[in-house]
């Protein structure tokens, strides 16, 4: 498949990088850190998308000691692995946010770091959700699909806002900065209390206020993992009618209809209507086997993301559907025969069943998410990297400070 149209090509020689940043912790915390201090640390000859590949090789190694010592998500590990989670993210985050300022300083600023860029932190915003999930005990469960749930949304929003705007806005509070700051706090608290089972203890009573009877009981007995998602849900609401009011101001200021803008969320919608609806019809794989589904989930917004930030780049149309869902619809018809023939007394015999046939299934759709999202990934780079005449994890033409001052 042909993900970037040979006419669509000479827009990649019209990108010019468009950010607003509202968050005071970026503005006078952390961007004069990156600019006076970390920034002196890479060489010149280091290009931007290696130094995101390297920030992102630490959330791998968190991944990977998540998967040895809390597979199910609801064991305690020992202290250094949260430690190690903190401070892997906390060196992601830092990677991730000093490449555009080394893309700058190397003059190698471009369409193809702006689409590297997102395609890593679209994978890392799956992995720290099982990361997430994993450091407060959620389970394999509904708690843990609702954290995945809220992760892409945001992450899809905002590509659908930038896609409109062609601004990349950040809140007073997004996820960028204030998100990974408040999971790296998280894990570090985590490996502080011995593990993610403080989690589960109801807030209030750990902070030592007295059951009273004008308090509910649903409300006392609130977990700390569960007033998290409450707070989540509250920056997931905001930020979600933000980038919406983003976008009808500037549709509305180029005189286009704001209501068409709308259809380009219906591919996320259309995902996470057969998401829990496949999870509920099979419970089996929803407790015991979450990890590899989350992961293709993830895949499945991934690809979505990476075909917008494409289309931006090359300003083209706006990609609606994906072809990563159309397994899940036939899972979901699949399970949905046996449960209508235990309810209704009518259905269809299922053609996987509900043991080692349904979890096969599930591997076999994050083959296939690996496959598709990584044959999009290299034949875009691939494209982008020949028609510029660039390399994408090393400079092709690097800089000589020294001739350009002689030339000046």
């Amino acid at each position: 498949m042909v993900y970037v149209r040979q006419d669509k090509l000479p827009k990649l020689k019209e990108y010019k990088y468009q950010g607003v940043d509202h968050s005071f912790v970026s503005r006078y915390v952390l961007k004069p850190f990156y600019n006076n201090v970390v920034i002196h640390c890479f060489p010149m000859w280091m290009a931007p998308n290696l130094i995101t590949t390297l920030g992102f090789g630490f959330v791998v190694a968190n991944f990977l000691t998540m998967l040895w010592y809390t597979p199910t998500l609801d064991q305690d590990c020992p202290t250094w692995v949260y430690a190690s989670w903190a401070i892997g993210l906390f060196l992601y985050q830092t990677f991730d946010a000093v490449d555009g300022t080394q893309a700058r300083r190397t003059r190698q600023s471009g369409p193809l770091g702006e689409l590297f860029d997102h395609g890593v932190d679209a994978i890392n915003t799956t992995l720290e959700v099982l990361l997430f999930s994993a450091s407060m005990n959620l389970g394999q469960g509904w708690k843990t699909i609702m954290t995945l749930f809220a992760s892409l949304l945001t992450f899809y929003v905002q590509t659908w806002d930038e896609y409109h705007t062609h601004t990349l806005t950040l809140g007073v509070i997004s996820g960028p900065v204030e998100g990974i700051l408040t999971l790296c706090i998280v894990y570090a608290v985590t490996a502080v209390l011995g593990g993610g089972s403080f989690w589960q203890r109801s807030l209030l009573e750990s902070i030592g206020v007295a059951n009273h009877s004008f308090i509910p009981d649903s409300i006392y007995n609130l977990a700390w993992n569960e007033w998290y998602m409450v707070y989540g849900s509250v920056v997931l609401v905001f930020n979600t009618i933000a980038s919406i009011q983003n976008v009808y101001a500037a549709r509305r200021s180029r005189g286009q209809k704001t209501r068409d803008a709308l259809l380009g969320l219906l591919t996320f919608a259309a995902a996470w209507v057969l998401i829990p609806a496949y999870l509920f019809l099979q419970p089996m794989i929803l407790h015991n086997h979450l990890v590899p589904f989350v992961f293709y989930a993830g895949l499945i917004n991934a690809y979505s993301v990476g075909r917008i930030i494409i289309s931006h780049l090359t300003k083209s149309r706006f990609p609606r559907g994906n072809v990563l869902i159309y397994p899940l619809i036939y899972g979901v018809l699949d399970s949905l025969g046996p449960f209508l023939q235990e309810k209704l007394g009518f259905g269809w015999p299922s053609a996987l069943g509900d043991g080692v046939y349904q979890v096969a299934f599930v591997f076999l759709c994050l083959g296939l998410g690996v496959g598709v999202h990584g044959s999009f990934v290299i034949d875009v780079i691939w494209t982008i990297c020949d028609y510029l005449d660039i390399w994408c994890l090393t400079i092709k033409y690097p800089v000589n400070e020294e001739e350009e001052k002689k030339a000046k």
